[in-house]
């Protein structure tokens, strides 16, 4: 079994920080991809930052400059650092992660159960 679980959300008010992170346990051979996404009311659950074998990042326009994505492999975390948080920021975030339970598994996703992030005055 494999489990996300994110911490780390709550209310803010806009212009304020807040970091998220994300455990992954259970039986993990490696990870390729960690993610950050979000899903507010009404709309679409959409990507809002992703890093990869390599470190490589990938983010949102959206929140491009603002949010800095990071992993820490040893610990099989991922960390969404959230500057200048408006309230279009405000949803639920979810961690996600693509990753192979074994050698020879290609990977699957996994999703935590996400974590409310407001941002209000």
């Amino acid at each position: 079994q494999v489990q996300l679980v994110e911490s780390g959300g709550g209310l803010v008010q806009p212009g304020g920080s807040l970091r998220l992170s994300c455990a992954a346990s259970g039986s993990i051979f490696r990870i390729n991809v960690m993610a950050w996404y979000r899903q507010a009311p009404g709309k679409q659950r959409e990507l809002v930052a992703s890093i990869g074998n390599g470190g490589i990042t990938n983010y949102a326009d959206s929140v491009k400059g603002r949010f800095t994505i990071s992993r820490d492999n040893a610990k099989n975390t991922v960390h969404l650092e959230m500057n200048g948080l408006k309230p279009e920021d405000t949803a639920v975030y979810y961690c996600m992660s693509n990753l192979r339970t074994h050698l020879g598994d290609l990977g699957s996703n996994y999703w935590g159960q996400g974590t409310q992030v407001t941002v209000s005055s």
